[in-house]
C-alpha cells in the first residue's frame, strides 16, 4: 500500500514528492479508524467534517446495499428515480418554503459553481446582463475549482498563484468575530459591503458567504446579526444572497443550518459534505421558486449544467437515510454536549503559551496557535496517542462525529493537551 502510494498517488494540499507521513487505513467503525500499523485512532475530524454519524453505520450500510441491488447509476438526463426525488423532497421539507428546486451535483465546489451560474442566468432572464460579478468577504473559502477560487480569499485562500487567471470579483473585510461585533454601526465589513453594493449593484449578481463560521479560510466565528444585516442589504440593493452551507449544514454549528442562527432565508443554498454522512460524494444547490420560474420562462429556458454522476442513486439513497438517521435521535442535545466538553477542554489547553486563542461553536472546536503548526510532527504524536486530527496553517481544530461518546471526546481532548504540551 505505502510503496504504491509513494510511487503513484498525489495527495490533497501536498506536493508530488511530499515527505509527510501518510497512514494506511484498513477499517473504520463508529468513531474509530483502524490503521495497518495495528493502531486505532479516534477520528476528531469526521473525515473533513462529513461523517457526522460515524463509520460503517448499519442503517447507512443497509440503504446503500439495498440500492446497489437495484442499480448503482443511471444518467439523470431524461431519467429520474426514487432516491433522487425522495431526497429532493426531504431537502425541501427541512429548508425554507421559498426554496424549492434542488440541483444535484457531485461535490461542494461544483454546487457553488452551479449557484454562481444560477445567479448570473437569473439576472440574464431579467434583462440585467450586466449583473455578472460577485461580492464576498475576505477569509472566505468556497472550493478549489476556478469559479469558487475567485470568490475565496484572494490572498490566504490557498490560491494566490492563480490570482491573475481568475475572474475579478469584489471583496470586503471579513465579518468581525463574534466577540468584537456589537452592532451594524461598528462593523467595518458591513459599511464596506453597503458602499460597494450602493455603487456597483448593477454589476453584482450575488453576495456569497459562509454563514456563522468561515471554514478553511480561518475557522472564524461571527455574530448572527451580521447575516441579518447582510440579508437586508442584499434585498435593498437588488442582489441575490448565496449561502454556502457545505461545511456548516446538517447540525454542525448547533443549528440545522448556519443561517438558522439568524433566521434569514437565502436565495440560493449550497449543501454538501455531511449530506451523505461521509459515504458518497454528493452536493446540492437549492434555488428559490422565483429563480427557478424566471430562468425557465426566459430564453434559453434551460440551465446548461449536467454532471455525469448528478443525482447518483447510491449517493441519494444514503443521503436520505443519513438525514433520517440524524432526525431519529436528539442531535441538538448531542451537539450541545459536544460543545460543552469542547469549551471546557480547549479552555484548559489554551493555558499553554503557544495558544493564541480558542473558540467553539456547536460541534466545532478551534485552537489558534501563535505560529504555523508543524503538521507532520504534531500529527505523528497525535496518532501515537490514539487520535486523528489534521491541523492546517496555525489552526488545530476538532470536528468529531455527533455520535462520539463523552468518554471518547474527553480522551481525544486529553490526548491533544498532552501532545501540545510535548510539542510546545
Amino acid at each position: 500500500m505505502h510503496k504504491n502510494d509513494k510511487l503513484f498517488v498525489w495527495h490533497p494540499y501536498a506536493s508530488a514528492i511530499d515527505k509527510n507521513p501518510v497512514y494506511g487505513v484498513i477499517k473504520a467503525k463508529g468513531v474509530h479508524i483502524y490503521l495497518d500499523s495495528g493502531k486505532k485512532v479516534i477520528d476528531g475530524m469526521s473525515s473533513w467534517w462529513c461523517a457526522i454519524n460515524g463509520y460503517n453505520h448499519p442503517i447507512l450500510n443497509k440503504a446503500i446495499n439495498l440500492q446497489l441491488s437495484k442499480f448503482s447509476h443511471v444518467m439523470f438526463g431524461g431519467f429520474t428515480h426514487k432516491p433522487a426525488t425522495d431526497l429532493a423532497k426531504k431537502i425541501n421539507e427541512i429548508t425554507p418554503k421559498s426554496l424549492q428546486k434542488v440541483f444535484f451535483s457531485d461535490s461542494g465546489s461544483v454546487s457553488v459553481e452551479v449557484a454562481m451560474k444560477f445567479a448570473v442566468q437569473y439576472w440574464h432572464s431579467k434583462n440585467s446582463q450586466s449583473k455578472k460579478k460577485f461580492l464576498t468577504v475576505r477569509n472566505g473559502y468556497h472550493g478549489d475549482t476556478m469559479g469558487t477560487m475567485s470568490v475565496s480569499d484572494p490572498t490566504n485562500g490557498m490560491h494566490s498563484i492563480f490570482k491573475k487567471s481568475l475572474l475579478k470579483q469584489f471583496y470586503v473585510p471579513c465579518p468581525e468575530d463574534v466577540n468584537t461585533y456589537t452592532n451594524k454601526k461598528n462593523s467595518k465589513s458591513l459599511k464596506e459591503m453597503e458602499k460597494i453594493l450602493s455603487e456597483k449593484n448593477k454589476q453584482i449578481a450575488a453576495v456569497i458567504i459562509e454563514p456563522i463560521l468561515q471554514g478553511a479560510g480561518g475557522m472564524r466565528i461571527y455574530h448572527p446579526d451580521y447575516l441579518v444585516q447582510l440579508r437586508k442589504l442584499c434585498s435593498k440593493y437588488n442582489v441575490l444572497l448565496i449561502l454556502d452551507e457545505i461545511a456548516t449544514g446538517f447540525g454542525r454549528t448547533g443549528k440545522l443550518f448556519g443561517f438558522n442562527h439568524a433566521n434569514i432565508i437565502p436565495d440560493i443554498l449550497c449543501l454538501g459534505k455531511s449530506i451523505t454522512g461521509g459515504y458518497m460524494s454528493l452536493a446540492a444547490t437549492v434555488v428559490s421558486k422565483e429563480i427557478a420560474k424566471s430562468i425557465s420562462c426566459k430564453d434559453p429556458g434551460i440551465f446548461m449544467h449536467g454532471p455525469t454522476y448528478m443525482a447518483n442513486p447510491l449517493a441519494c439513497s444514503v443521503a436520505l437515510a443519513n438525514i433520517k438517521l440524524l432526525f431519529s435521535y436528539d442531535w441538538e442535545k448531542k451537539v450541545k454536549n459536544i460543545e460543552k466538553i469542547l469549551k471546557s477542554g480547549l479552555e484548559k489547553i489554551s493555558k499553554n503559551s503557544a495558544v493564541k486563542d480558542f473558540r467553539v461553536i456547536g460541534a466545532i472546536g478551534v485552537l489558534e496557535m501563535h505560529d504555523k503548526v508543524d503538521v507532520a510532527s504534531i500529527q505523528k504524536k497525535l496518532v501515537d496517542h490514539g487520535v486523528w486530527l489534521r491541523p492546517f496553517s496555525n489552526l488545530i481544530y476538532i470536528m468529531p462525529p455527533f455520535i462520539i461518546s463523552q468518554k471518547d471526546l474527553k480522551f481525544l481532548i486529553n490526548q491533544l493537551q498532552i501532545v501540545i504540551n510535548i510539542e510546545y
